[in-house]
């Protein structure tokens, strides 16, 4: 795949303000919850360099094999506390909004588990990330993490 063009060439004051403020989102919040949201939201986005990108991330930062690849059933499986569920079922609704808007119930459950402040914060990643996405999978940008001498030509 070759990349459309460079986002951060084209419009490098833009894209340097997009980095900072992404970075800056959800200091608070747990690393590896992070990571989840930003990995189920591109599962749902179908964006192949964020999926790349943070399921890579999660793993640096502890995170299960098995839990990454449960994501995209996390309804079904056990492996997700009850914070987590609540984030992922936030994650699906925001990123799906135009379909699924953001139900009460899910809501509720956000509520029970975060604190207005972390609900906030939580809400501008997913926005962050769904951005993310939306820029890689329009620029067909692919970043590959692996070692050069591993990675195979697209």
């Amino acid at each position: 795949m070759t990349a459309r063009l460079d986002p951060f060439a084209a419009a490098p004051a833009e894209m340097k303000a997009w980095l900072d403020m992404s970075l800056k989102i959800a200091p608070a919040l747990e690393h590896s919850l992070l990571e989840l949201i930003k990995i189920r939201a591109s599962q749902i986005n179908g964006c192949a360099n964020c999926l790349n990108m943070h399921t890579a991330d999660a793993r640096k930062a502890g995170e299960t094999e098995q839990r990454i690849y449960l994501l995209g059933a996390w309804h079904e499986a056990p492996v997700f506390s009850a914070r987590e569920r609540a984030a992922l079922a936030w994650t699906d609704a925001l990123t799906l909004v135009s379909s699924a808007r953001a139900p009460q119930a899910v809501y509720d459950a956000l509520a029970a588990e975060f604190t207005a402040e972390e609900q906030v914060q939580l809400t501008l990643m997913i926005n962050a990330i769904n951005g993310w996405n939306r820029i890689a999978v329009g620029f067909d940008l692919f970043y590959d993490a692996r070692p050069a001498h591993t990675q195979q030509a697209a």
